[in-house]
């Protein structure tokens, strides 16, 4: 096992001792709020603990095996029993290379996922219908759950502008890379020539904010306007004023909802919208004036940076992050992200690593 792994295991092993001490503690067991965060905490450290003994128990059979080499009547079961255990150690230690990576808190909750159109016109509109499509077929098997926040149809198909609420565990924690340009290449339907084009469309993925912790906004900051809404929705839906568009004046972040029949509730959906804006922004000045930004795209969230191309006269998918090419574009945009967004996230963690062996060294 790498150094500074033992060195990391060595502190979770008196962390955990800390935390078998404070939770037998009455003053903390009266302190519900304290309760719940030293049990999460301990709950996290006993998962690696409980690897850590496993690891532990494995060399001690390695060396047992190792032992039994020069018998020739356990030669052979001591070699499959090296194998087995040198096997198991790789495979443990990497679990634990995981486990041990600083988890950012937001990763498990439900996401907004923004889709844009940018360059391209119609056909850039028509990929962002196409672009809805994917991420809604990827939610499905998930099991993960969509509902539409507000959208501006186009007036030849697909959206000018959706977004959308994605519910289900860990929805951002993977959803988090796709924020960024994707650009698309094909022939277009409208193109008699059969010429290819390139258009454009901008995702992005923030967080749905934690009630506790979300940003304070002062209602004197707020401008709501209602109006009749647009698009899909039964005779209902527009014989009223039920669609809410909120500007936070102080910013100009603007959040929009007109899914709800209720004016009340798309109110509610506007405002956790327009908080998790104004928390992504504050995010990245914060990591601006830090000097904190991550130098790889991965996770950076810059929605002007081109991350991804889908060439359709290839069948190819490339992602530009992590130089990673697929060629089975038909089966992405059926909602298969699984390979992708495993990559992506197998790539952060290894940034994750080497920053934090180097931290430690």
């Amino acid at each position: 096992m790498k150094p500074f792994l033992r060195q990391q295991l060595e502190r979770y092993s008196q962390r955990l001792a800390e935390l078998d001490f404070l939770l037998s503690r009455e003053d903390i067991m009266g302190d519900m709020a304290q309760y719940r965060t030293l049990s999460r905490e301990h709950a996290e450290v006993t998962q690696i603990a409980g690897r850590h003994a496993r690891y532990l128990q494995r060399e001690a059979d390695l060396e047992g095996a190792r032992g039994m080499q020069d018998d020739p009547d356990m030669a052979e079961m001591a070699r499959e029993e090296i194998a087995e255990a040198e096997a198991d150690l790789l495979r443990i230690e990497d679990e634990l290379q995981r486990l041990l990576l600083p988890r950012d808190p937001d990763d498990a909750r439900n996401a907004f996922l923004e889709i844009r159109a940018g360059t391209g016109g119609d056909e850039s509109a028509l990929f962002a219908g196409d672009l809805l499509r994917m991420y809604t077929r990827h939610a499905e098997r998930a099991g993960w759950r969509i509902e539409v926040v507000s959208e501006s149809p186009a007036d030849l198909g697909g959206y000018k502008e959706i977004v959308v609420r994605v519910v289900g565990e860990d929805a951002y924690g993977w959803l988090r890379f796709e924020s960024g340009g994707h650009r698309v290449q094909r022939v277009p339907a409208t193109e008699t020539q059969g010429r290819i084009h390139t258009s454009a469309c901008t995702v992005a993925v923030l967080p749905e904010p934690d009630e506790a912790k979300a940003v304070q906004i002062n209602p004197a900051d707020l401008r709501i306007d209602t109006y009749r809404a647009s698009g899909a929705g039964g005779q209902h839906i527009n014989k009223t004023d039920s669609a809410v568009r909120i500007t936070h004046l102080p910013t100009g972040i603007v959040a929009e909802c007109q899914d709800d029949r209720s004016q009340h509730r798309n109110k509610a959906k506007a405002l956790q919208v327009l908080s998790a804006r104004i928390q992504d922004k504050e995010r990245s000045e914060q990591a601006a004036k830090d000097a904190a930004m991550r130098k790889g795209l991965i996770g950076s969230g810059d929605r002007s940076d081109r991350i991804r191309t889908y060439n359709f006269p290839q069948g190819r998918l490339t992602d530009h992050r992590i130089n990673l090419t697929l060629y089975k574009l038909l089966f992405v945009m059926e909602g298969d992200l699984t390979e992708v967004l495993g990559a992506l996230r197998a790539a952060r963690e290894a940034e994750q690593l080497a920053e934090l062996e180097a931290s430690i060294a």
